[in-house]
């Protein structure tokens, strides 16, 4: 049976984004594999690691491309990103905390082109009048990664719906947690 080498990828940061100093053995039980067959295609942590990344990067370069961030209004781009980021909300909640990955020269260009679009977003959002403009493009951009990856952390352990995914995430980062009945 061949290995497929993107789900154990996926195994690989649903166990890490929980437990970050799990050991590649606890990695490839996880997985479902041996522990030589995970060194086979990733030679050490560093490895997999990158791959992760790399994974992640083409992922939500994909989800970005399906959600259509230039059609219609930036809210409505927006609801749709979060809805295509679900799938892949584990690998962001780990790599979002691996901060090897934001350190040094090897830092993946492809991180600054997601940066770029979702922060584009916003800026159309702040133009649009949708989004308010107190508050950068990069923050939010940082602030929605960590809801897309705090949401998969509260699904995973089961204190959260994993079917008001797209709802939870777009409804706090739009309208913040001030009840709007108040002042």
């Amino acid at each position: 049976m061949a290995m497929d080498r993107d789900q154990v990828l996926r195994d690989a940061a649903a166990l890490l984004s929980r437990k970050s100093t799990a050991t590649m053995d606890e990695v490839a039980r996880a997985a479902g594999i041996g522990r030589a067959t995970l060194h086979r295609h990733f030679a050490g942590r560093d490895a997999l690691v990158r791959a992760l990344e790399e994974l992640a990067i083409r992922e939500f370069e994909g989800a970005f491309d399906r959600a259509r961030l230039d059609e219609g209004t930036a809210v409505d781009a927006l609801r749709r990103l979060v809805a295509e980021s679900e799938t892949n909300a584990q690998l962001l909640a780990f790599l979002v905390t691996e901060n090897q990955l934001f350190e040094g020269e090897q830092v993946n260009e492809g991180w600054a082109r997601l940066d770029a679009r979702v922060s584009a977003l916003f800026r159309r959002g702040q133009a649009e009048g949708d989004i308010r403009i107190d508050l950068s493009p990069a923050w939010l951009t940082e602030a929605l990664y960590g809801l897309i990856g705090t949401y998969a952390w509260a699904v995973t352990d089961g204190r959260v719906a994993a079917k008001d995914f797209q709802y939870m995430i777009t409804e706090l980062l739009l309208g913040g947690a001030r009840r709007s009945d108040r002042t």
